[in-house]
């Protein structure tokens, strides 16, 4: 081969190089996981909030001296009456101490018998006699405080209920109006839900509601209704809680309720999601991934309400049928081609 017929082979390899380099490489689209959007109200019954239960009220109990914690005789979720036993302090000071005080008080209360007969026959003063009375009350006063003391390292519980959370164990040091356990009162609850501004005004003290509880398979009538005064300052929502009665106590703290608030018809757009599947701009904004019908991802603007669990509300933005990216978001731009998992 000449040289000239090497130089033309060697410009047709290159030729052929750089036009596979020009050809565009398509891009693989991104795979994601979607949610779709279901209203959670229906409803000609009125409007559905998600709420959570509370009990009606807690009582922190601890001890008024300090100590090493002996035997805790509960555990949680353990019902409890008033006066049961529930820790005891190791005792061992508190009763050398009682002993000390009793020997002292006899040994007192023995001379003032013996005083007294003097006192009787005028062969001591007035002030003498009112200084034996004055050391006897002492002794008398230190031995009720040193029965006080053992007394006290037995815990009782002060009210009815159930154990809430047991905060120190045996062997532990307790220290004073440190949280040893916490009763809870459940024989009524409460299930706090969140209302946006516009809809307080359709609830009243005795707005019929009915509560669904998915953990325990039951619904529940609930009574009467307190409103909260006060705003939150980001969601713009007012704190409503709804009493039911829970003599069977089946509803325990925590768990999630659907709450029915009884009204004229009326329609909500309201759904929930995963709260990781809404996102911030720059300017503060909240907004969502939504996939279009032809695949491709965008960024779609919404407001949220309350947030219960791992999902928050979503008040408006979304329709039903929206499909909402919750898991591959992070990759995504706007237009992205997407692939739905």
């Amino acid at each position: 081969m000449n040289l000239k017929g090497i130089f033309m082979g060697l410009a047709t390899l290159l030729l052929t190089a750089c036009s596979h380099q020009s050809e565009p490489v398509e891009k693989q689209p991104i795979h994601v996981t979607v949610e779709e959007v279901q209203s959670d109200a229906t409803t000609a019954d009125g409007r559905i909030y998600i709420g959570v239960v509370e009990e009606n009220n807690a009582t922190v109990v601890s001890y008024t001296s300090m100590g090493t914690i002996s035997r805790v005789y509960v555990s949680e979720g353990q019902a409890v009456g008033r006066g049961q036993l529930i820790a005891e302090l190791d005792d061992t000071q508190a009763c050398n101490l009682l002993a000390t005080t009793e020997a002292q008080s006899r040994q007192a209360e023995d001379a003032l018998v013996r005083y007294k007969l003097l006192h009787d026959e005028g062969a001591m003063t007035e002030a003498q006699w009112v200084e034996i009375q004055s050391k006897v009350e002492q002794a008398r006063s230190q031995l009720a405080i040193a029965k006080r003391n053992v007394e006290d390292c037995r815990l009782t519980a002060p009210v009815n209920g159930i154990i809430g959370k047991r905060y120190l164990a045996a062997g532990e040091t307790a220290l004073p109006s440190q949280p040893v356990v916490s009763i809870l009162d459940i024989n009524s609850v409460k299930v706090k839900i969140a209302v946006p501004e516009r809809e307080m005004k359709d609830i009243t003290l005795t707005t019929p509601t009915t509560i669904s509880v998915e953990a325990i398979g039951r619904e529940f009538q609930g009574g009467r209704i307190e409103k909260g005064v006060q705003a939150d300052a980001m969601t713009h929502t007012y704190d409503v809680r709804v009493r039911v009665d829970n003599k069977g106590r089946e509803l325990l703290p925590g768990m999630v309720a659907k709450v029915l608030v009884k009204n004229e018809a009326v329609k909500s757009e309201k759904c929930s999601l995963p709260i990781m599947a809404v996102q911030k701009r720059a300017d503060g904004t909240l907004f969502v991934w939504t996939v279009a019908k032809d695949s491709t991802a965008h960024r779609t603007t919404v407001t949220i309400g309350a947030t219960v669990g791992n999902r928050v509300e979503i008040l408006s933005g979304l329709t039903d049928g929206h499909s909402v990216v919750t898991e591959g978001y992070q990759k995504l731009s706007e237009g992205t081609t997407v692939r739905v998992k």
